[in-house]
């Protein structure tokens, strides 16, 4: 599988559980479309490897807590799940066929540090170093929402905030937070044609304001 070059000291139960999720994403998805069905045989270039471009930007240390916003069927979430097993992930989505279907996964290769609940974002009352997500909203409206999901206590080498995938024109959707904001082309690390003008944006947060 090509994302190996790119992660090279996976462990064998790393690689076991990462090459399990395409005969799962495509059983799954049959039942309940939780990726276009254009998209599926992509899976791990659009999807899997997508979501562990974060992994590119941030590694997160032990013990470390992550809400996925908008996880869908599980993404990014699991990959980085699989990524980071010391770590624990919450997944979040406001429709509940979708949390099904990343709860059926996660279960299936055996993550033991994976929490899936359907709920929207306004209703979720924890408190988590990090919050990540791929595309569900503008920044702006995001931070409105998780602001107050984001722990005062700091574990990480990067300030606790959002880790968001995102693509295409972004300057009027960063521009609030143009001084603090960190934007880094995945082309830069992973090295196909798909992934040019999209990004990596890092958000420190701090849950006073």
């Amino acid at each position: 599988m090509d994302f190996y070059n790119y992660f090279p000291h996976l462990t064998s139960t790393q690689k076991e559980q990462f090459e399990a999720l395409d005969a799962l994403y495509h059983d799954w998805n049959a039942k309940i479309n939780v990726i276009s069905r254009k998209d599926i045989d992509n899976l791990y270039l659009h999807h899997v490897l997508h979501s562990l471009a974060i992994a590119y930007v941030i590694r997160f240390k032990p013990q470390t807590t992550i809400l996925d916003f908008g996880t869908g069927g599980g993404f990014p979430g699991i990959p980085l799940a699989i990524m980071f097993p010391e770590c624990h992930f919450t997944l979040i989505d406001s429709t509940g066929k979708k949390i099904k279907v990343a709860t059926e996964i996660a279960n299936s290769i055996g993550l033991k540090n994976v929490e899936a609940f359907h709920r929207r974002g306004e209703e979720e009352k924890g408190k988590f170093d990090f919050v990540v997500s791929r595309a569900v909203m503008p920044l702006p409206d995001l931070v409105k929402i998780v602001r107050k999901n984001i722990s005062k206590s700091q574990r990480n080498a990067l300030p606790n905030g959002l880790v968001v995938l995102k693509g295409g024109s972004l300057s009027s959707e960063l521009k609030p937070f143009k001084k603090i904001v960190e934007q880094t082309e995945i082309s830069t690390f992973f090295d196909n044609e798909w992934f040019k003008e999209k990004y990596v944006i890092y958000l420190p947060l701090s849950p006073y304001k």
